[in-house]
């Protein structure tokens, strides 16, 4: 299942998350990072915010990043 982690800077850390779905994606368009699924757009973030986001297909235990807010699972 795709899955990717959203990691923000150091003090907006708590709002770090994780999507997954089977029919996830993700795309960039004027300046923003745009998840959607087959429902349409669900995510959109600026890239000026300084967030990174990763890949990550790996089933996680528990469901959740260390130290960081349940994950966003569809």
């Amino acid at each position: 299942m795709p899955a990717y982690l959203v990691i923000h800077p150091r003090e907006q850390r708590r709002d770090d998350l994780r999507l997954s779905g089977d029919d996830i994606t993700l795309r960039f368009e004027a300046g923003w990072a745009i998840f959607a699924d087959s429902e349409g757009d669900c995510l959109a973030i600026p890239c000026g915010q300084g967030a990174s986001i990763q890949r990550d297909d790996e089933p996680l235990p528990e469901g959740e990043l260390a130290g960081s807010p349940p994950a966003l699972n569809k």
